[in-house]
């Protein structure tokens, strides 16, 4: 079962897109180390602060979804979500 949208709030939005703008600012900022030839273990540093900060981005978005559209769903009886959020947590190692 799939919604068509979420609505967010301004706030939550902005944040959400604060984040993965640093997140792409990161990602530029390994191409031009790669570029540069930079060491390898300096290039792996800033890719396990991507891999962290993606897991926490992650996480914050499952954390309203579960508070919001899940539990919403819940109380209208379609429990089938609970099946919808098992798959969800496979995809991710959080």
């Amino acid at each position: 079962m799939k919604r068509e949208k979420t609505i967010r709030e301004a706030d939550e939005k902005q944040k959400i897109i604060n984040h993965l703008s640093r997140l792409e600012g990161q990602i530029k900022g390994v191409k031009k180390m790669v570029n540069e030839d930079k060491y390898c273990n300096d290039i792996l540093v800033q890719l396990a602060a991507i891999d962290k900060s993606i897991k926490s981005l992650s996480r914050t978005v499952l954390n309203r979804h579960m508070q919001t559209c899940v539990l919403e769903q819940i109380k209208e009886g379609k429990d089938e979500v609970i099946n919808e959020v098992i798959e969800l947590l496979k995809r991710f190692d959080l």
